[in-house]
């Protein structure tokens, strides 16, 4: 992977043809460390955000040691990528032979459930193996998101007793709970109060949970969405936590995925024709810009442009490169005036569920990988648009930036609830 100072500067060396995911390794390696000094308890990446080989082994080489997977392809990438991490499959409904292989030969013990046939399954999948963290998903309201996940996992309110106490007995390791608040969550105490729903649900089972896994859903920084500071969150986490009927030696889990990525890529697409205010990408729906059209998600633009640009902005709306008319990105984006055919655009906060959504429709869809050393256009972490060399920040704020406190090495250790 080449590494270029800024994407003007790669846009000046190779003009390039194809889509371009800008990387920036060290924008990564500050979140991941800000969430280790905050955070108190494991923090487990969720792949699905973006699976690309380099988050995996930036994550590794910056303390993230345990990986929230969804399917048989993600536990073998982060096997490969990051070996003797820790996984949790965390998908509440897999194959028997997904579940048998990741059991056997990946050493997973860690599994969500939300029902009683998925509980059946997954002993009878793994022999009835007694070592198991089994993990129940409860159903929560998720008001505060910009993306409910209510609607399709989730043990209700009513069935949640049952199936817990079935999971408690089922296991000589450790039961929990787990809920997702929805992606992109804008209200910090959604978390306090699905917690307070989680402690609920275990009072009425009678059995205390070894685990509390307040799932994702924490939030990245977009034009028109502004979120509160991601301190915000975890104190709410942990008041929910100490207000909680659990044990002494609960651990406590979180499973970040946009908040750790999104600031850390970004795209450079190609201005392949303008037509009045409409202009034609090489990439689009049915590429990395999936987001863009199916939830007309406020990413930032930036010309990328080596020679002066006006001064003027207007709204534009972009069509991808498909022959598929849904593939349009109604925006508005603002771009100066006078942009036209072969320039270039730089998308920003692209890092989550950017090149994880790509597909091949019509022979598109392939990117290109480039490191940049610039900063991202949006930050929760303090970082400006400007060149980064260190992810080692030190300021006052810790709303802001990371805290680095804590000895090389222990980034990766468990606490339990205090």
């Amino acid at each position: 992977m080449r590494t270029y100072q800024s994407p003007l500067d790669l846009v000046r060396e190779r003009s390039p043809e194809r889509p371009v995911a800008l990387v920036r390794p060290d924008v990564l390696a500050v979140a991941a460390q800000w969430f280790q000094a905050n955070f108190r308890g494991d923090v487990l990446y969720a792949v699905k955000a973006n699976p690309s080989p380099w988050v995996i082994e930036t994550l590794r080489r910056n303390g993230i040691d345990r990986y929230d997977v969804a399917s048989l392809p993600e536990i073998d990438l982060v096997a490969r990528h990051a070996p003797g991490a820790k996984m949790a499959f965390m998908h509440p409904v897999k194959s028997r032979a997904a579940i048998s292989k990741a059991y056997f030969d990946y050493g997973v013990r860690a599994f969500a459930l939300d029902c009683q046939d998925e509980l059946a399954k997954i002993l009878d999948a793994t022999g009835h193996a007694r070592d198991l963290d089994l993990i129940v998903r409860l159903g929560v309201q998720t008001d505060g998101a910009a993306y409910s996940l209510s609607g399709k996992f989730g043990v209700s309110a009513d069935e949640a007793p049952a199936l817990l106490l079935a999971a408690r007995r089922a296991t000589e390791e450790r039961m929990g709970v787990s809920f997702h608040v929805g992606s992109q969550c804008m209200r910090p105490t959604a978390y306090q109060a699905a917690m307070a729903q989680a402690s609920r649900a275990l009072v009425r089972a009678g059995v205390f949970a070894d685990v509390v896994d307040v799932g994702g859903g924490f939030p990245s920084i977009y034009p028109g969405m502004t979120p509160p500071a991601l301190a915000d969150y975890v104190d709410s986490i942990h008041r929910g936590f100490d207000e909680m009927k659990v044990h002494e030696t609960t651990e406590l889990w979180c499973e970040p995925g946009r908040a750790l990525v999104a600031e850390a890529s970004s795209l450079l697409v190609k201005v392949e024709l303008r037509k009045g205010d409409a202009l034609y990408l090489n990439d689009g729906s049915y590429g990395s810009l999936f987001d863009a059209t199916h939830f007309k998600w406020p990413f930032p633009v930036k010309l990328v442009r080596d020679g002066e640009a006006s001064g003027e902005l207007r709204p534009f709306r972009f069509y991808g490169p498909t022959c598929d008319s849904i593939d349009t990105m109604a925006g508005p984006y603002w771009l100066p005036e006078d942009v036209r055919e072969g320039d270039y655009l730089e998308i920003g906060q692209m890092g989550a569920y950017g090149v994880a959504m790509a597909t091949r429709f019509n022979g598109y869809g392939d990117t290109e990988l480039a490191e940049v050393g610039d900063g991202p256009m949006a930050s929760q972490f303090g970082l400006g648009p400007r060149n980064i060399s260190t992810p080692r920040v030190e300021e006052e704020d810790a709303r802001k930036v990371v805290r680095f406190s804590r000895p090389k090495g222990a980034a990766g250790k468990k606490r339990r609830k205090r």
